[in-house]
């Protein structure tokens, strides 16, 4: 895994020293008992005070006497080390690794499909992804409140699939998940924020619909449609489930422009009463759209490149996190080809080609998922974050412009423009008195 190996003598530790480069590297010693895997910034300095001649009642760590091979891969940022550290302590120490790298999992909105009547949560546990080959589609039948309706159907209930007792089908619908979002507190106010727009179950209860239930305080406050005690028929609640996913697809898109139209609609009617109703809803719903984050998006759909500075001269390093897992580095020379080689032609064409001769990353586990979201979540939230990351949009089309332009940021050292945040506990600013 990793690319050079020395073997190493404490009698020629010299020569060793003078071998091994000043730079940043994650490295591994092997010998006597347990190897030693670590990441440091300046690899030769580590590596002198680890197999140096020991300092006369120093309490350093000093393994000079165990160790027998030297093996390292230099990195050219915090970034790669922390990946390329991962990679090799779950070889290495498949049982502990998660301590040893004190992973977070990330929170996540958790949108239940499966139950019989869904609703959504928040949770740190990935399940499996939606079947990306349901009718070509590459997408679960749920969609949007605009969504691909069968040919002469208006309900958006009809996209669900049906076990044969007029609920959908598991067997068709995987929970879906939203995120990752910087805390669980963000996680849960976002949620919560957003399903007051809604009137889908709040309850964490497999429901026995019973007309007699007496329902709760969101059914009181016409907050929710009670399926509990069938206060709307299931194609309705559906198609109600159906407008939440829409949401947290677009980043809320999908109902500002259904408000908008619902304003516009009653002015035209000169229901001015109305239309100031919703205007109200669409101020409300700014401040909560303005913060979140654009790496806040559905799990299985997140399609991002991450440019970071790399150890090779003149060039970058470029990552693609996607299925729920990185993939690379990749080196990307910033130099042009040589005219009439293959890889000869524009930076934007030159970026394309790079981004889509990224291999399959394959069939993941559920649990490698949640790592490589962690560490992703654990650098995208950094208040120092180093790189830049981009986004394929729902069309799986790339920016190329802005990341050709990010690539020039990274490899000149330069701070990219400071990212929005969603904060779960500061509340939004007062509008200005010239507004």
């Amino acid at each position: 895994m990793l690319a050079h190996t020395l073997q190493f003598s404490p009698d020629h530790d010299e020569a060793i020293f003078a071998a091994i480069p000043t730079a940043p590297a994650v490295f591994l010693l092997r010998g006597d008992g347990e190897p030693y895997v670590s990441k440091s910034a300046n690899l030769r300095r580590r590596l002198t005070r680890l197999l140096g001649p020991p300092r006369e009642q120093s309490k350093r760590l000093n393994l000079r006497d165990r160790v027998r091979e030297v093996e390292f891969t230099a990195t050219g940022s915090d970034f790669e080390s922390q990946f390329l550290l991962y990679q090799l302590l779950r070889t290495e120490f498949p049982q502990t690794y998660p301590a040893r790298l004190r992973l977070r999992f990330a929170p996540l909105i958790k949108l239940h499909l499966e139950n019989e009547y869904p609703r959504a949560s928040v949770t740190r546990r990935l399940g499996k992804f939606p079947n990306r080959d349901f009718g070509g589609t590459g997408v679960p039948p749920v969609q949007s409140s605009e969504a691909r309706l069968p040919a002469g159907s208006e309900n958006p209930s009809a996209l669900w699939a049906e076990d044969g007792r007029g609920r959908p089908s598991p067997h068709v619908i995987s929970n879906l998940y939203y995120g990752p979002f910087p805390s669980r507190a963000a996680a849960e106010k976002f949620a919560s924020d957003a399903l007051d727009f809604f009137k889908m179950r709040r309850c964490v209860d497999d429901l026995h619909p019973d007309p007699a239930f007496p329902g709760c305080v969101y059914s009181e406050m016409k907050m929710c449609l009670a399926p509990c005690f069938k206060g709307c028929t299931d194609a309705d609640y559906h198609a109600e489930v159906a407008r939440v996913q829409a949401f947290f697809e677009s980043g809320g898109e999908s109902l500002t422009r259904e408000l908008a139209q619902h304003r516009d609609q009653a002015s035209a009617e000169q229901a001015f009463e109305d239309a100031a109703t919703v205007h109200a809803k669409i101020e409300k719903l700014k401040p909560l759209l303005s913060q979140l984050p654009e790496i806040v998006q559905r799990i299985d759909k997140l399609d991002a490149i991450i440019i970071q500075a790399s150890a090779e001269p003149d060039a970058v390093s470029l990552f693609r996190f996607s299925s729920g897992c990185f993939n690379g580095p990749i080196a990307f020379s910033i130099q042009p080809a040589p005219a009439g080689s293959p890889a000869a032609g524009s930076m934007e064409s030159r970026v394309e080609a790079a981004i889509t001769s990224f291999p399959n990353p394959g069939s993941k586990s559920s649990q490698q998922r949640m790592e490589h979201l962690a560490l992703l979540k654990r650098w995208y939230y950094r208040s120092t974050r180093i790189g830049e990351i981009f986004f394929a949009d729902d069309k799986s089309s790339w920016p190329l412009r802005k990341i050709v332009r990010g690539i020039g940021r990274v490899f000149k050292g330069e701070k990219p423009q400071e990212q929005k945040t969603f904060s779960a506990t500061q509340p939004e600013p007062p509008p200005s008195q010239d507004s």
